[in-house]
C-alpha cells in the first residue's frame, strides 16, 4: 500500500502542475503563451512547494523526476535511461568521524547511515549519427535544509528555482527546439540529481554511460541560469577546448559580455564529463544573496534572461553539430596544494561575475564578522591588513593568515571612497 500512495501521489503532482502549467499559459491575453511565459511556469513548477526541496532520495525528487519526465515524453523525445529513462544510483554518505573510546565508532557510524538512492532522467534525440552531444542540468536541492543549507533557521523548504530550476527550464526550452530541427548529431538530455550531494547523478552516468562516452564530442551544463544580470554571462571550461572563444563569440548576437574561466573542473556536473576528457562550457550568472536559502524563489527569476541563454546556446549547438569533433584540451586546474586552507571567513557571498579589481561582496550573512563590522553588500575588499586583495585567489590567501578570535583591518571601497573596517573573525 505505501509505494501505491506514493505513486498515486507522485501521478497527482505531476498532474496538476501540468494544470498550472496551462493555466499560466492561457492566462495571455491572445492565449499564445511566449517562450519566457513558458519557461517561468516550468521554473514555477519544478520549484512549487509540491516538490519540497527535490532533495536526492526523497518523495519530493521523485515528484520532480516524474514532471521532468512528462515534460519530455510530450516533446517526443526517447527514453535513455537504464530502465526506461531512469538511471538509478545509490550512495551511502560517509558520517561524521565520533570516536568516544568505545570500539571503532566511525564504522559503527557508517552502519547506521542509510543508503541514498537517486534516479537521473535521461532522454535522447532520434539518433541520427554515432557522435553524441550532451546538455545537462541537475534538478536536485536542499529539500528542508540540508548540510549544504546556508540558512539558519528552522527547516524550511528550499524551492531552488536558481539552483537549479532554472537550468533545467533552460534546457527543456532548448530540447523542445531542437526536437523540430533536423540535427546532424545525435543529441542527449540529461536531468541529474545528486549534484549538491557531490555529483552523485553525473558521477554514476560516467561510470555507467547510457551512450558511450567515446562518441561524445561535448557536454553543455546549465546550473543557475536564473539571475542575468545586464549581458554579463560567465562561461566556465572555456579552455577545454582551443575553439570554445572563438565559437562563443561568432554566436553571440545576444551581446553578452562573457566572463570565462578556462578549467574543466567546478562545482557543477560539467567536472565529471571534464575527467572523461569530454569538452565541457558551464554556464552561470552568479551568486546571490538567496544561494542555498528558502529565498531562492520563482518570483526573481530573470525569465527573459534564461531565454537569452537558450536562444545563444541554440546557435553555439547548431554550428557545434556540424563539426565532425570536437578537439578536447586539457586545462591547468588548481589542485589541493595551490589552494590555500583557511580557518576563518567573513560571511559573505562572493561576486564571482566581478571582473575588477578586488573582491566584491555579493551577499553578506547575519551575525557574521562582515555583518557585523558594517560591511554591506556592493563592497570591494581591497586589503586585509598588510595584504592586498586582487582577486578570490588572494583574498583566501589573506583568511589563511588568521585565527578565530583574531581581529583584523579590512578595506574596502565603497561608492568610490576607501574605509577601513575592524572585523573579529570567528
Amino acid at each position: 500500500m505505501k509505494a501505491t500512495n506514493a505513486g498515486f501521489c507522485q501521478v497527482f503532482v505531476v498532474f496538476a502542475l501540468h494544470i498550472m502549467l496551462l493555466a499560466s499559459c492561457a492566462q495571455q491575453s491572445n492565449d499564445e503563451p511566449t517562450a519566457a511565459d513558458v519557461i517561468s511556469a516550468r521554473v514555477q513548477a519544478l520549484s512549487s512547494n509540491a516538490m519540497e526541496g527535490r532533495e536526492t532520495g526523497t518523495p519530493g525528487e521523485a515528484n520532480a523526476s516524474a514532471w521532468i519526465d512528462s515534460v519530455f515524453q510530450a516533446q517526443g523525445l526517447i527514453p535513455r535511461g537504464d530502465k526506461g529513462s531512469l538511471q538509478a544510483f545509490q550512495y551511502k554518505p560517509h558520517p561524521p568521524m565520533q570516536m568516544h573510546g568505545h570500539g571503532d565508532s566511525a564504522s559503527m557510524g557508517m552502519a547506521l547511515v542509510q543508503e541514498i538512492n537517486g534516479n537521473n532522467v535521461l532522454y535522447a534525440l532520434p539518433e541520427k549519427s554515432n557522435r553524441w552531444g550532451i546538455v545537462g542540468a541537475h534538478y536536485d536541492h536542499l529539500g528542508y535544509g540540508d548540510e549544504n543549507s546556508l540558512f539558519r533557521g528552522e527547516p524550511e523548504i528550499h524551492n531552488g528555482a536558481d539552483d537549479n530550476a532554472s537550468g533545467v527550464a533552460g534546457m527543456l526550452a532548448l530540447s523542445e527546439r531542437l526536437a523540430e530541427k533536423n540535427n546532424p548529431k545525435s543529441m542527449l538530455f540529461a536531468a541529474f540529481s545528486g549534484e549538491e550531494k557531490g555529483l552523485w547523478g553525473s558521477n554514476q552516468f560516467c561510470k555507467t554511460p547510457t551512450i558511450p562516452l567515446d562518441s561524445v564530442d561535448y557536454m553543455i551544463n546549465f546550473d543557475m541560469i536564473g539571475r542575468l544580470r545586464g549581458d554579463t554571462l560567465a562561461v566556465y571550461g572555456t579552455g577545454t577546448s582551443p575553439r570554445w572563444m572563438e565559437l562563443l563569440e561568432t554566436c553571440n548576437e545576444e551581446g553578452f559580455v562573457f566572463v570565462p574561466s578556462e578549467s574543466g573542473v567546478g562545482p557543477s556536473d560539467h567536472t565529471s564529463f571534464y575527467l572523461q576528457d569530454i569538452p565541457v562550457l558551464h554556464f552561470f550568472t552568479g551568486q546571490h544573496p538567496d544561494y542555498h536559502k528558502p529565498s531562492d524563489t520563482a518570483d526573481k527569476i530573470n525569465n527573459d534572461g534564461i531565454l537569452r541563454i537558450v536562444n545563444f546556446v541554440e546557435r553555439l549547438i547548431n554550428l557545434l553539430n556540424a563539426q565532425e569533433d570536437w578537439v578536447f584540451t586539457a586545462t591547468k586546474d588548481q589542485d589541493e596544494e595551490s589552494t590555500p586552507s583557511f580557518k576563518v571567513t567573513l560571511g559573505v557571498i562572493p561576486d564571482y561575475l566581478f571582473s575588477g579589481e578586488g573582491m566584491r561582496i555579493d551577499g553578506v550573512s547575519e551575525n557574521r564578522p562582515a555583518a557585523l563590522a558594517g560591511l554591506i553588500r556592493g563592497d570591494i575588499v581591497t586589503q586585509i591588513d598588510t595584504v592586498n586583495v586582487t582577486d578570490m585567489m588572494s583574498y583566501m590567501k589573506a583568511l589563511s593568515l588568521f585565527q578565530p578570535g583574531n581581529e583584523s583591518k579590512v578595506t574596502v571601497e565603497r561608492g568610490g571612497q576607501l574605509e577601513q573596517v575592524t572585523v573579529l573573525w570567528d
